[in-house]
């Protein structure tokens, strides 16, 4: 009888002990002081420092990129879908206004490459470092014959800590109060099965098509990073009451907003505050696709939202504008 390995079997652990290896220094470089571990612990340890807090809680998020991952594949490129997960999982939690302490991921696959670990780990270690944040572990899976050959999936576990009385849930927003909205960079990581469809299915286009409306390529359009809105956030939240806060995700912008609305309240969004990126137009034109499903799969250019009081709007406006951001102001809680 022949002799089986686990290698014929599929499944080449040579080749994610060199992935490990390669992406070592890189996530060393994301290290903060409370990190107690190096990589290949089964567990990532981290001390927290509870001197720096009066009463702390912890928040934590878990999360994807969906079917963005189809449009790196194609273009083979891997170096931003790593980034996308951490930045959003970091805005998730700092709508409640959390700041990021360390974060894990999982990658499974069928066939481990480690050109392409490196790849994805370098992504979530760039977004990692520009916030601050620790990457401490991690996962590789090698699992023949569930993935699609050169296909792959990702996700992500984040840690993050915020005072108790500086916990911002929604509880204190009361009709009249304001909406403050900062742009999002495209898609970030939501509406990607509606968007492939069209774009892709219906309009034929591929990913090097260069569109002069968009100024670039639909893949290079598609794959722009999701935006880390940490740095535009944290000043505002040393300077300003804030309300509430939310992170425009899956549901677009009613819907995400809502989340946070005291019963009884509602939003009432100016749609003509602000002007919908060409990505969005596109896809609605060529798709046909009407306007409620586009609010519903889409951000339409919006990825975060302020909510405060109409005394604070102006200061908080002319405070972002300072800063180098585009705010605009979107509507009122009613």
């Amino acid at each position: 009888m022949k002799k089986m390995s686990y290698k014929e079997a599929g499944v080449d652990i040579s080749a994610g002990e060199e992935a490990v290896n390669r992406i070592k220094a890189t996530v060393r470089q994301t290290f903060t002081p409370g990190v107690l571990t190096d990589l290949g612990q089964f567990g990532g340890f981290f001390a927290l420092d509870t001197g720096k807090y009066r009463h702390p809680v912890l928040v934590s998020s878990v999360d994807g990129v969906g079917t963005k991952l189809k449009v790196a594949f194609m273009m083979n490129r891997h170096d931003t879908i790593g980034e996308d997960l951490v930045n959003h999982c970091i805005d998730d939690i700092l709508a409640g206004g959390a700041k990021p302490l360390f974060f894990l991921d999982y990658i499974g696959t069928g066939r481990l490459s480690p050109d392409v670990m490196e790849e994805i780990i370098a992504g979530m270690a760039r977004g990692c470092k520009n916030a601050g944040c620790a990457l401490i572990g991690g996962e590789m899976a090698e699992m023949p014959g569930f993935y699609q050959e050169g296909e792959y999936d990702v996700a992500g576990s984040i840690t993050g800590i915020v005072e108790r009385d500086r916990v911002i849930n929604g509880s204190t927003i009361v009709q009249g109060d304001v909406l403050i909205a900062l742009p999002s960079t495209g898609l970030h990581t939501n509406g990607y099965s509606l968007a492939r469809k069209v774009l892709f299915e219906t309009a034929g286009y591929r990913v090097d098509t260069h569109l002069d409306e968009l100024g670039t390529t639909v893949g290079e359009a598609l794959l722009a990073v999701h935006r880390c809105y940490l740095p535009a956030v944290e000043p505002v939240l040393e300077r300003f009451t804030v309300k509430g806060m939310s992170h425009i995700t899956g549901g677009g912008l009613e819907g995400n907003t809502r989340r946070i609305l005291p019963a009884g309240r509602d939003l009432e969004i100016d749609r003509d505050s602000w002007e919908i990126p060409p990505i969005f137009r596109l896809i609605q034109r060529l798709g046909n696709v009407d306007d409620e499903d586009m609010r519903r799969a889409f951000n339409l250019g919006i990825g975060w939202v302020f909510i405060v009081d109409p005394n604070d709007a102006d200061d908080l406006l002319r405070h972002l504008r300072d800063a180098g951001e585009e705010p605009k102001r979107i509507g009122c809680v009613s």
